[in-house]
């Protein structure tokens, strides 16, 4: 549960995500979405519950402990360095994993296994054509490529995913959508999500959230076709 003064934001939200899992946290707006993620992520403190990372509870750790123990994020509004080329921005992610991020810039001229691994993100979310120019430089849609490649860069078990198609052009919202579709299966993703078309393509599961509480959750097909949901938030012709 969170509060802000008088207004519940969250309340006895419960959300279980299995390993490898593909799961959606859809509603709509002021229904606590980012509230709840920003809880998990530890940006902010919750007034009663628990977060539990592969058994261990996570709750009083900081949002750095959290990413270290394997939970990352990317955020609506990105959250980059705008002078720094997406190869820079990569290489001190990758430097920050391994607790070198002070030395990113001597690492990447001297450790062959980092700039493989950049270069193999880089190629992944097709930034090697423009690796080396200002981030500030780059059309939108690539600016979401990149902060989901440098949320790739820690390594994490558990991903979650804070609207990155939003604000895209429809033109490159595919390549948004090729891009979850081809994250690691082994990783964990809970995605954000106000677009429905990219939620029911890429969701195993769907949670719907209304005004701070679980309104139902279930597959695609049962979220799609739950008269609650149609009246709360996807519309009476949505999904069929």
């Amino acid at each position: 549960m969170r509060r802000f003064g008088g207004l519940t934001a969250t309340d006895d939200v419960s959300l279980a995500l299995a390993p490898g899992a593909r799961h959606a946290l859809i509603g709509p707006n002021g229904a606590g979405k980012t509230t709840l993620v920003n809880l998990l992520t530890g940006i902010i403190r919750p007034n009663a519950g628990a977060v539990l990372l592969d058994g261990f509870d996570v709750t009083a750790l900081s949002a750095n402990a959290r990413v270290r123990r394997g939970l990352s994020r990317t955020f609506q509004i990105n959250q980059l360095f705008p002078d720094m080329t997406p190869a820079e921005s990569l290489w001190l992610a990758v430097g920050e994993r391994l607790g070198q991020g002070g030395n990113w810039r001597r690492i990447a001229g001297a450790d062959g296994a980092v700039a493989d691994e950049v270069e193999a993100l880089l190629r992944r979310f097709d930034l090697l054509g423009m690796m080396d120019r200002p981030t500030r430089e780059l059309p939108y849609g690539r600016l979401r490529l990149l902060e989901i490649a440098l949320a790739l860069a820690a390594r994490p078990r558990v991903l979650l995913l804070d609207e990155p198609a939003a604000g895209v052009p429809e033109g490159e919202r595919a390549e948004i959508l090729a891009a979850l579709a081809a994250l690691p299966a082994e990783a964990t993703i809970l995605l954000i999500e106000h677009d429905m078309d990219l939620v029911f393509r890429f969701a195993q599961r769907i949670t719907v959230l209304v005004q701070g509480r679980v309104l139902m959750e279930g597959t695609p097909a049962e979220v799609g076709a739950d008269a609650r949901v149609r009246e709360a938030y996807l519309g009476a012709d949505a999904h069929g």
